[in-house]
Formats: structure tokens, sequence, C-alpha cells
């Protein structure tokens, strides 16, 4: 149990079952009324936190004062594999996004505490190591759901409709020289009454089938426990092997584990149609790339949308750059500036309720 003194400053803590006093300008946060002893504050005063890849969650558009109120905070924008053990060795709170955070590194943080993944996904993290140290991992989950879903039919449309091919060649003159009042460059496809597959039917999955009923189309989905959703009684659930064998689009919504890397690969791209359309928003490990790059230069798919790879950023010579008909973008469906906020202040609620002695979204309990 820890409590926060603050002097000359005032201090929320979101979700965390606090009771506040000011007295003579000094702001003490205690549990259930009970003020902490002034041993315990000195503690807390004396506690770190440093975040070790803070500049894709808030590039200058957002502001650190939420964790700045919590303890002495140190943000470094990047912080490479070789540089944790530095950055981290007098830290006894550490955030992170997609800085990796082993079994070896974790064994060599005595005083590490607590690590909070800024991510819904926490894969970056050994959380058996850590939760055999007593420290407690936490993640931001459902932050990005309205986002990621949004995204996922921007990418789900371009493929469509191909937007910037027709642009682009309109501002390249073709239009002008068209002997025609229109001309299209690429099939369109239209969306309404096709079939749409979800793998994990988590809240992002369900939003993409709201998204996706509302366009028109028929909505299957595969979960790990299959349940009837409120308002998406008209999703059929089925297995994986279903959902690929059905679909017109088949879009990724799982973790990546050891069941499912690699779930998309030369066999199971086989029972797709050869007309759909792969969207995988989750994590690139998912899909086998080499598998999925030779599928679209043969045909035997229609096309790829994919935010997320198994490198990021990748290499030059990575087997989907260049490939035709394969939209990528650079992990960016989360990223909305709403989306953003929310991670924030979940983010430092984490910390607030950690520090609270009441920790929330704790992972590998």
């Amino acid at each position: 149990m820890f409590c926060r003194e603050v002097t000359g400053k005032s201090i929320n803590m979101p979700g965390c079952p606090t009771s506040v006093t000011a007295m003579h300008g000094i702001l003490r946060i205690g549990i259930g009324g009970e003020l902490r002893s002034d041993e315990e504050r000195e503690e807390l005063q004396r506690m770190n936190l440093v975040v070790l890849d803070g500049f894709t969650l808030n590039p200058g558009d957002l502001s650190w004062a939420g964790l700045e109120a919590l303890g002495k905070v140190t943000v470094y924008d990047r912080t490479k594999p070789e540089e944790v053990l530095s950055r981290a060795a007098n830290t006894e709170l550490v955030l992170t996004n997609k800085t990796p955070l082993s079994r070896e590194t974790i064994g060599q943080l005595p005083g590490l505490r607590y690590i909070g993944v800024l991510a819904t996904g926490y894969n970056v993290v050994d959380v058996e190591a850590a939760k055999e140290r007593g420290i407690t991992v936490t993640n931001v989950p459902d932050y990005g759901t309205l986002s990621v879903a949004q995204f996922v039919f921007s990418l789900l449309l371009e493929l469509c409709q191909q937007v910037k091919l027709h642009s682009d060649a309109v501002h390249a003159g073709e239009w002008t020289r068209s002997a025609d009042f229109c001309f299209t460059r690429s099939p369109l496809t239209e969306l309404a009454g096709k079939t749409l597959g979800i793998i994990g039917f988590g809240t992002i999955g369900q939003q993409v089938a709201r998204i996706g009923l509302a366009f028109g189309m028929e909505v299957v989905a595969s979960a790990t426990r299959p349940k009837t959703i409120p308002g998406l009684e008209q999703v059929k659930l089925m297995s994986n092997e279903e959902v690929l064998a059905v679909s017109d689009v088949v879009s990724l919504h799982c973790p990546l584990t050891r069941d499912t890397e690699g779930m998309i690969n030369a066999g199971t791209i086989a029972r797709m149609k050869r007309s759909a359309f792969l969207i995988n928003t989750s994590r690139g490990g998912l899909i086998v790339e080499n598998d999925l790059a030779a599928a679209l230069q043969e045909g035997l798919l229609a096309g790829a949308g994919l935010d997320v790879l198994s490198a990021e950023p990748p290499p030059a010579d990575h087997p989907l750059l260049g490939v035709p008909r394969c939209l990528i973008t650079p992990h960016i469906a989360w990223a909305t500036l709403e989306a953003r906020q929310r991670l924030m202040e979940t983010a430092v609620a984490n910390v607030s309720a950690y520090l609270a002695g009441a920790p929330v979204n704790v992972v590998g309990k």
C-alpha cells in the first residue's frame, strides 16, 4: 500500500478507491479513508517511473502531467533493447509500448515493482517472469476499439474501391483525356451481400461486426469462448476453418500466442476463396508472410490490407513490400488522437490504482 503526497498541486486518480485530504497545501491520498504514514509517503515520493518508448503515444499533442503527478517521471521517445537496463536500473515503475522486457531483462532489475504496457496486447513482456518476481503487469484494454474497427474498413474500402489509384489517374490527366464521363482502372466491389469473416470475436471483432452489418454484409465469426452477443445475434459463430472457407473478407482480431502464430499460411490460404480479401490489424505474426506474398503474386487471393507486420519497422527486403494488391500501413489503426487520449488516461489510472494498493487491468493473474 502506498500513498502520494503532492505539495502545491492537485491530483486526480481515476478509478481508484481513494480518499483525499488537503492540509496546509499538502494533498494526502489514502485508501478507504486511512491516511498513509509519513514513512509510506516518503517511500512513494522516492519512486521513479520511466516511460521507455513514449513517442508513439505522445508525439507532442498530449500531456504527461497525469503521470508526473504520481512520481518522478522520465520519458524516453525510444529505447533500444541494449539501453533498457541502464534506463530502468533505478526504477520501480516502467511503462512500455513495444520495447521488450524479457525474462533476462526483468531478472536484472531488482527494484522493479510494476510494468505498465501502453497497449492492449502485452506479448512484449515476459509476464510469467514478472509474476515469479512479484511484479504487477497491467495493460490498457478497449481504448482503441472504435479506431481500429474504423481502420479495418479504411483498408477494406480501399481494396474494394481503389480510391487512390483512380485519384492519381485523375491528377495525371487521364480524366481530362477521357472520351467518357467516367473511367475505371480496376474492378470495383460492393460490400452489401458479401460475407465478412471475423477471427477473434472480442471487443474489436464485435465492433467490426456491427459496421459490417451496417454495410449489409453477412457476418460470421470464430471465438475461443463462443457466446451470443446482445445486438449481434445475426452473427453466425463457427470454427476458424469454416470462417476461412465461406468468407469474402477475413479480418483477424486475435492475440498473438503459440496457438495463433502463423495461423494464416499456405494451407489456410488454400481454404479461402480466390476472390477474398484478408485484413490484419491485430499482430503481424499471425501470418506467415512469405506464404501470403506468394498467394498474392499467384492470384490466390484478391488482396490484403495489413496494418501490422511481424517485424516493425520491416527490413528493406520484407517479402510483402512491393507485392501487388497488398496495402500496408505503419501500425496506425490504434493511433487516432481520441484513442491515444483514452490510452493515456487509462495508463495514468492504472499507475494510480497500483500505487493505491488496488491494481486494475492486471494481466497474468
